[in-house]
């Protein structure tokens, strides 16, 4: 809390956090000296987020002090950049400094203002706070919450009702797809997607060291997408389809399986068939990418923005058959009834 401290900013740094706001700073660092809060080193930006982050980040950090982080992202909300918020406690430091910083946390969070800090991490290892160790936090902020011992046992019940299913009769699928690990700078660039700061991703397979790599990222239109499908090898394509339906402006993500026919070797064929669902599987569930539609193609030259549009917003056929009152059997109408009101046989209501 910040009245067990009575530690504030420096004028200087309050000036400071008010200019970095704006933008023109990539990195601040914070820590306490003669009990204020003052600036200890700060960053311009000098390429994307992540690429500055191990680059400004780690140097900063020192094994023996504590200190605070804020990091800019280049994605924005309403009050503008969003920051990362990273409080740094090192194992080997005196125990009186990491109960003062720990103290002094929620101080700095007010004097930056709490609303452009998206996210806030905490570490005592660089491991804990590196870039990998940012992605490794998404993902563990995302998870589903554990499971309670009653909903592990209903999920074991299910699962053994399907296995129960399984007769001779029934498709064994006992390969669920290979799984080759996506490149860092494909999942770099899959992630610049997801914050639509790029809107194409063209990835292929390296089938030597079983990885999926970054072929480019260049700024495509509709128009470009049938060159960017090559003819002779397979390619996986994501792209980030601008469009409007019915009056609303929509940015939907589009995946594209190309497989130019057989000029290219089965071996090919085979993997990226294979490596296609575990590679969705960890764009969807992994780096939450929504994917709108999935697409197979042999060939680019089907890839028009009519041909998209339709796949996104294929149109839906409903005929409404009208109740046609069923028919009773034919030359029996049966015998008609009189339904009689009280009284009108003379009974007395």
């Amino acid at each position: 809390m910040s009245h067990q401290t009575g530690i504030h900013a420096t004028p200087q740094l309050r000036e400071f956090l008010a200019r970095a706001r704006g933008g023109e700073v990539r990195l601040i660092k914070v820590v306490i000296k003669d009990e204020q809060l003052v600036l200890g080193a700060h960053r311009e930006p000098s390429r994307t987020w992540d690429r500055d982050y191990d680059t400004f980040l780690l140097p900063l950090l020192d094994d023996q002090e504590p200190c605070y982080i804020l990091f800019r992202l280049d994605s924005q909300n309403a009050q503008g950049y969003e920051w990362l918020f990273i409080s740094w406690s090192p194992d080997q430091s005196p125990v009186r400094q990491k109960m003062l910083y720990a103290a002094t946390r929620a101080t700095v969070k007010k004097e930056f203002g709490g609303g452009h800090i998206k996210d806030e991490m905490f570490g005592t290892l660089q491991e804990d706070i590196c870039f990998q160790g940012y992605l490794r936090h998404m993902t563990s902020c995302s998870a589903p919450a554990p499971l309670t011992t009653a909903e592990q046992e209903l999920q074991q019940i299910k699962i053994n009702e399907v296995k129960t299913e399984i007769s001779v009769e029934s498709k064994h699928q006992t390969l669920q797809g290979l799984a080759f690990p996506l490149q860092e700078e494909a999942k770099r660039a899959l992630l610049q997607l997801r914050q639509r700061k790029i809107n194409y991703v063209q990835l292929r397979l390296d089938t030597e060291r079983e990885t999926i790599e970054l072929v480019h990222t260049n700024p495509t239109e509709i128009g470009d997408l049938p060159g960017h499908v090559p003819t002779d090898t397979p390619r996986y394509h994501f792209f980030l389809y601008r469009h409007s339906h019915e009056g609303d402006y929509l940015e939907s993500v589009v995946f594209i399986y190309s497989m130019p026919g057989y000029s290219c070797s089965i071996k090919e064929r085979m993997l990226y068939s294979s490596c296609k669902s575990r590679l969705l599987d960890e764009v969807e569930q992994t780096l939450h990418i929504e994917v709108a539609k999935k697409i197979e193609t042999d060939s680019g030259a089907e890839l028009t923005a009519e041909f998209l549009y339709e796949e996104v917003h294929p149109k839906q056929h409903a005929f409404k058959q009208a109740f046609s009152k069923p028919r009773g059997p034919a030359g029996k109408r049966g015998h008609k009834r009189l339904i009689r009101g009280p009284g009108e046989n003379g009974e007395d209501s």
